[in-house]
């Protein structure tokens, strides 16, 4: 089967060689390789930075257009030094491709060499050695093109990066649960293969190589892989449930890595982690019922987030999620953002290192993308009656903790004041402000017990987490308190 960027190919030089011979910026015909590599260097640059990229053709003598043809030997050659040089001397190293077509009764060899997502490239470590095709031949970029080169630059996402090697459609289907997604999704899935490898290659799960065949990206697998382990790079990825016995680390009760993709594998997840947290039983109309101590929006919210915010380039790390007997901690590679504060990640303005997977998950339904998971989380907590919600950035991870009930009496000062901070919040955009009746009904604690939330009020005034929202207020008993930054 004929590549599709043949047909171009042709169709330039066609129009290149008639009515008489002349020169356009989509391609550039020779007899053979110049061994000056220096020069061939430069088209190269300016073929990649060239929007839809360009081709070089060789068996057509450079002067009079007359078609020489060229052997198989020859042309072997000329791909070597080309797929050597556009590897190993241009910034950053180009794709090319290559096929020998008969042209006129002579077989001519064709060089593709693509666009660069990531501009300019440039012959040399300096970008300012970088190359373009103008008026049919190849020039160096002025300082104004070397501009609009990088405002047209995609530097590509992790999520947008090869997980496989090329694959038929067939192995494509045997390894990407596309129907789970159409599920997620609430639309029917379509009933050709063509119309679903389509919509796979839209949805950036897969990268069509014209008539090769397809890669499958690291979104579609991490999304919807049957097994991740079928990816050699992200099969440290899967997430690994923990369960331990006690309070510490020392005896492990239960251990299993969900190797599904995300996306797919998310309602079972979360299925499997309720099977294993404690639970008490509750009664509603007249039923008895078992409910888990940790509420489940909170638990689906901190893990999603987990799965979207990691650190992908950290190696040999994945999600995990260990549950004690006393509280559940869920971590994930990398560190926060360098934008973003522990102290301001509830109700903070919405940015992922991993764009293409939070905006799938919003779609999916698996979560928000607007900033909410951790409010919602907090608000699902205080309702429950938990102690507040723990955030840590360790050396090369983040984690946080959601700790199972525990009386007023039996938290620290520190657990009391973040309470009160966490809750602040959550008034601030509810309501306008926290009071001393609001945080006690946080705390399930009664009115004759004002004093004791008073307390905690003053500490976190004296810590600077909260302040008044009205400075000018001097009755304590009708006192509003927002966050610090409010």
């Amino acid at each position: 089967m004929t590549k599709l960027w043949i047909k171009r190919a042709v169709e330039y030089l066609k129009q290149s060689l008639s009515p008489i011979p002349h020169e356009l910026n989509e391609i550039d015909w020779k007899e053979n390789l110049s061994p000056d590599n220096r020069r061939l260097c430069n088209h190269l640059s300016a073929f990649s930075n060239y929007p839809g990229g360009g081709f070089l053709v060789f068996g057509i003598e450079d002067t009079t257009a007359e078609l020489k043809g060229i052997t198989k030997e020859n042309a072997e050659e000329i791909v070597l030094k080309l797929s050597n040089l556009s590897r190993d001397s241009l910034n950053p190293a180009v794709s090319i491709d290559h096929s020998i077509e008969e042209y006129d009764g002579f077989p001519l060899l064709f060089i593709y060499i693509k666009e660069s997502a990531v501009k300019p490239v440039s012959s040399s470590r300096s970008i300012e050695d970088a190359y373009i095709r103008s008026g049919g031949t190849t020039r160096k970029a002025s300082r104004q093109e070397l501009g609009f080169l990088m405002l047209n630059s995609k530097t590509p996402h992790y999520e947008e990066l090869y997980a496989s090697t090329l694959k038929t459609s067939a192995e494509v289907f045997d390894l990407l649960d596309f129907r789970s997604i159409f599920k997620l999704l609430g639309k029917p899935t379509p009933q050709t293969s063509e119309e679903i490898l389509r919509w796979m290659e839209e949805e950036k799960m897969i990268k069509r190589i014209e008539d090769d065949g397809y890669y499958i990206l690291n979104f579609g697998a991490l999304s919807s892989a049957y097994n991740l382990n079928q990816f050699d790079d992200l099969s440290r990825k899967s997430v690994r449930v923990i369960k331990y016995k006690g309070v510490t680390k020392r005896e492990t009760e239960k251990e299993q890595i969900d190797v599904k993709g995300y996306a797919i594998g998310y309602e079972g997840l979360i299925n499997y982690i309720n099977a294993l947290l404690p639970s008490s039983e509750i009664i509603k109309n007249a039923l008895r019922s078992e409910a888990t101590i940790y509420p489940e929006i909170a638990l689906r919210e901190l893990i999603a987030n987990a799965l979207i915010h990691q650190d992908f380039t950290v190696r040999g790390a994945g999600p995990m999620i260990e549950i004690f007997d006393d509280r559940i901690e869920i971590s994930n590679p990398g560190k926060l953002l360098p934008s973003k504060r522990i102290e301001r990640l509830i109700r903070t303005t919405p940015e992922s290192r991993n764009e293409i997977l939070a905006s799938a998950f919003r779609r999916y339904g698996i979560c928000e993308e607007r900033g909410s998971g951790f409010e919602k989380a907090v608000s699902a907590i205080e309702l429950y009656g938990l102690p507040p919600l723990k955030f840590e950035e360790l050396e090369n991870s983040f984690r946080v903790t959601m700790y199972s009930p525990k009386p007023f009496a039996k938290l620290t000062l520190q657990e009391r004041v973040e309470a009160c901070y966490q809750h602040s919040i959550i008034q601030y955009y509810s309501v306008g402000g926290m009071t001393n009746a609001s945080l006690r009904e946080r705390f399930k604690m009664s009115e004759r017990q004002r004093p004791q939330i008073s307390l905690v009020i003053k500490e976190a005034l004296a810590q600077h987490v909260i302040k008044p929202k009205d400075p000018n207020n001097t009755s304590m008993k009708f006192a509003e308190y927002i966050p610090f930054w409010g």
